[in-house]
């Protein structure tokens, strides 16, 4: 499915039953996701990892309405547990199954976002290696000198910026120099096609899922 289209369809959805009550249907779509993600082969680690980390405000938030609430509503807390995992599980959805690359081509090329925010992004997702390596880096130095440089540091992170305002530097003088130039047509080396399979399964989830929120309880 075009990353595009994915991307759009799980906004759609999670909109949807962001205004409704329905714990079924919320069930359903918890379901159609953990599906969709065993059908993609993702590792397991991945899958289970924020469904874990989710398990804390939904315990939070299922004792806070269904015990401390004015008005006690059990039912009410398992829908808004349950869409909280929907939330969860559709996004995990889209982010383990879609190549970072090819959404933000994609929305470049079939949504046209405009070259400078496609670039800005490519190059954010590029630098996040870069910074993580400086962090490491800086604080090996600190220890050569005998300065221990912890996780909540200032100096750690004021450092790491200064090295990521040079390599954005850098970035913009090497792309000028490949021939960059803001607002003219560029070609692409790799094409994102939206084919018309991808527009009717687009329309056929939501099709489906209307008749979901209105028939059942």
């Amino acid at each position: 499915m075009n990353p595009s289209l994915k991307l759009f369809l799980a906004v759609i959805v999670s909109m949807e039953i962001t205004f409704t009550t329905h714990l079924t249907v919320n069930l359903i779509i918890i379901g159609a996701a953990l599906v969709y993600l065993i059908i993609s082969r993702v590792i397991i680690s991945k899958l289970i990892v924020p469904l874990l980390v989710t398990v804390i405000p939904a315990a939070a938030l299922f004792s806070t309405i269904a015990f401390f609430a004015p008005n006690k509503d059990i039912h009410f807390a398992w829908v808004l547990v349950s869409r909280l995992y929907c939330y969860v599980t559709v996004g995990t959805a889209v982010t383990l199954t879609t190549d970072k690359l090819a959404l933000i081509h994609s929305l470049e090329q079939n949504c046209h976002l405009p070259s400078k925010f496609a670039y800005g992004f490519l190059a954010a997702l590029n630098l996040v290696p870069r910074v993580t390596n400086a962090v490491k880096m800086i604080r090996v130095a600190g220890q050569m000198r005998g300065v221990n440089l912890h996780w909540w540091s200032p100096t750690l992170y004021f450092k790491a910026i200064l090295s990521a305002i040079s390599w954005s530097d850098q970035l913009a003088q090497a792309m000028e120099t490949h021939g960059f130039v803001e607002g003219q047509a560029r070609t692409a080396a790799r094409q994102i096609p939206l084919r018309s399979s991808d527009w009717a399964i687009f329309c056929g989830i939501i099709i489906v899922i209307q008749p979901l929120l209105i028939a059942l309880p």
